[in-house]
């Protein structure tokens, strides 16, 4: 019997919990088996779908002027139609996929003021399909056509809302409209470069965000007007280069979809699970879908491409662990191969089986990772590689933590928090220094390198840090952009930084550093070893001795602590991964959070580890991550790891198991937490407390 779907006001959104999309290819129609689909959905216990509507190619028979129907769509058929029927027999939620960014040569000659135009003010056909042309975003396109479109679909279609791929532009159009619009806006032409401090540059994404918002605000309400129940859900967001202001959207939207697919290039596997964190620091607790592809995710864009079983599921994995609702993506709806199946298919099996553990209310760390898109829009261009190396060095050291929205420092949403990390947060308002301020006096602790509060929010430079009160250090005017061949001295081989590093001679510096000044009385348990030649080799040796140029600040302030790196600590590991680098950064933050951390794994290998608390239970996932490609992104096989001692911080549980070994698990109660030794462990492993 089919389920009752939710569409109440209050919202069907937190409801689906396994997602799948169909996402046709022209030639689809009559061509392809719904009735296969459909039963794989079943299997899969999948409770919500998105099927691919209309925008670029409609795959229903539209009335709509200038909206291209697939050519092979016959007479009297409606392939969209008939699968949305079929998925509601099935009691799923079904949104509905626009794909707005390309259109056909009609379109082209009949509002050629709609196309997106190049900086020499050329038109632009489309990059991979010439015969297409890429349209403006911003304009008559997306505001007239495709508001009929939206129109069209909702109000003739039961769907619980819209889903819109590519709906925010191709880069930047020269268009007459753009050009108009953004003068009236700035008082300024638009950007020729990428700088973040160009003034253009900075003023355009101001704009951008302005009328992208419009544009949501304008399709929610045409939607909303059919289907009061139904919402605008665009495919969008993510971290420090988020199109859209995320704390905004997580304000506005019931739900979004992660669109992280696979990895691209040099991407980690956590990397789905980190911008898990990054939606939820907008979002909070609200429903987070994500997407996953079972193809590569190259520039070369094999489509219908199948990855091996073990990188569908590590990619798949993690994202669970760190709280994302599965959607797997196909693109092309006659699968040319098939050994994707049986993995998403065992992924999705044992999600539905564990359901009720999956259903997080909190995550339970206590450090938070702050990102800024205002740093990277207004301040610095490579902000993502401070990120991800604060990121990797949590990983690496294994401690919990989320992603924190730096537009969400005040004391309410910080309330969770026992410490933050700013990885080069170097654009900060007065307000927002203010808010770090309260938190560390009230007992919060804080790590915070390279430029950290240089910049203001528009990211023009201070004359001094925004927070040197809390650094203990002041600007000495300068920042050094490349380091060679530069050390770092040990002063206090007692103190905590230097946990498993007493040993070392020496440490090696940074590549980028800010010029500082120490308030009287600082004695840094690290200081700067000044360059010196690296060639010829007879000449490698240094000319002078350690300074007292502090190489980090140690301190507490009000009642909590402070660790400032006045250099690219997480920057120089993303790049180098030095082990020194990675220690001393995760023993700066136990040091400044100055409390147990809730969730301890002990063991061998590189794991992710994350801790949730549910209804009625607590599960802790370990996802493992060791392999011989782990920093590239590749797996060929999936290599076990011997078990892993696990500690958690809680009550007395009523009981325990391991989800993925599906046994019992045996536990020891001591010192107000629950110790447990994990099975061997192949890509993932659960231990759930109830209560």
């Amino acid at each position: 019997m089919a389920l009752a779907v939710q569409s109440q006001e209050s919202g069907w959104f937190d409801r689906p919990m396994r997602w799948v999309q169909l996402a046709f290819v022209e030639d689809d129609p009559g061509r392809y088996d719904p009735g296969f689909w459909l039963d794989y959905f079943q299997r899969l216990h999948a409770d919500a779908a998105c099927l691919s509507a209309g925008g670029c190619v409609a795959f229903y028979p539209t009335k709509v002027p200038l909206h291209y129907r697939s050519k092979f769509l016959a007479a009297g058929t409606d392939p969209f139609g008939d699968l949305l029927k079929g998925c509601r027999k099935l009691g799923m939620n079904v949104i509905a996929r626009v794909d707005p960014h390309a259109a056909h040569e009609e379109m082209g000659r009949a509002h050629p003021e709609w196309m997106a135009v190049d900086a020499a003010g050329q038109p632009r056909r489309h990059w991979a399909m010439p015969s297409y042309w890429v349209t403006c975003a911003m304009g008559g396109y997306n505001f007239e056509f495709m508001r009929d479109v939206v129109r069209e679909i909702v109000s003739t279609y039961e769907v619980d809302g819209i889903f819109a791929n590519r709906w925010s532009g191709s880069g930047l159009c020269y268009c007459e409209f753009c050009r108009k619009s953004f003068r009236a806006f700035s008082g300024l032409d638009l950007p020729r470069t990428n700088d973040p401090r160009d003034a253009a540059r900075r003023a355009y994404s101001r704009w951008r965000d302005q009328r992208l918002f419009e544009l949501w605000a304008l399709w929610d309400g045409e939607i909303r007007k059919q289907n009061p129940r139904a919402r605008f859900i665009p495919n969008t967001g993510g971290g420090a280069h988020a199109e859209i202001d995320m704390k905004r959207a997580g304000a506005l939207a019931p739900t979004l979809f992660a669109d992280r697919q696979a990895r691209s290039g040099v991407q980690l596997a956590w990397a789905n699970g980190k911008n898990a964190k990054e939606y939820r620091a907008a979002f909070g607790n609200k429903p987070i879908g994500g997407i996953f592809s079972v193809g590569l995710e190259a520039p070369y864009r094999w489509k219908d491409s199948v990855q091996s079983a073990a990188e569908i599921r590590v990619w798949a994995v993690d994202g669970i662990a760190h709280g994302l609702r599965p959607w797997v993506t196909k693109f092309n709806a006659k699968p040319l191969d098939r050994r994707w199946l049986k993995p998403v298919e065992e992924i999705y099996a044992w999600h539905w089986k564990n359901e009720r553990y999956l259903r997080n209310k909190a995550n339970l760390a206590r450090v938070g990772l702050v990102y800024s898109q205002q740093t990277a829009r207004y301040a610095v261009a490579d902000t993502e590689d401070y990120i991800r190396g604060a990121y990797h060095a949590l990983v690496e050291a294994r401690i919990p933590f989320e992603m924190v929205h730096d537009g969400l420092l005040d004391a309410a949403s910080l309330r969770a928090y026992r410490m933050l990390v700013l990885p080069n947060i170097a654009a900060l308002s007065e307000a927002q220094c203010g808010q770090l301020r309260a938190f560390v006096e009230a007992g919060g602790g804080l790590v915070a390198t390279h430029e950290t509060s240089l910049c203001d929010e528009k990211g023009d430079r201070r004359a001094d840090f925004g927070l040197a009160s809390l650094f203990g250090a002041h600007y000495a005017g300068s920042t050094i952009a490349r380091q060679q061949n530069a050390y770092i001295d040990i002063r206090d081989r007692a103190h905590p930084l230097l946990e498993g590093l007493g040993d070392a001679g020496r440490l090696i510096h940074g590549v980028r550093r800010v010029e500082v000044r120490a308030e009287p009385g600082a004695q840094p348990p690290l200081t700067t070893m000044p360059s010196y030649p690296d060639l010829p080799m007879e000449e490698v040796y240094l000319r002078q001795g350690p300074t007292d140029i502090p190489a980090v600040f140690c301190r507490t302030a009000g009642q909590g602590r402070v660790v400032y790196f006045p250099w690219d600590i997480d920057r120089t590991f993303w790049e180098v991964l030095a082990a020194d680098h990675g220690r001393l950064f995760a023993n700066a933050v136990r040091w400044a959070a100055n409390e147990p951390q809730p969730l301890t794994v002990e063991g061998p290998g590189l794991v992710d580890v994350a801790l949730w608390k549910q209804e009625s239970s607590i599960t802790a996932h370990i996802v493992n991550l060791t392999n011989p490609y782990a920093l590239k992104g590749p797996m060929r096989e999936v290599l076990p790891v011997g078990p892993q001692t696990v500690r958690v911080r809680c009550p007395r549980p009523a009981g325990a198991r391991w989800l993925v070994a599906g046994v019992e698990a045996e536990i020891r109660y001591v010192s107000r937490q629950v110790e447990a030794v994990t099975p061997a462990i192949g890509l993932h492993e659960v231990l759930a407390l109830d209560f």
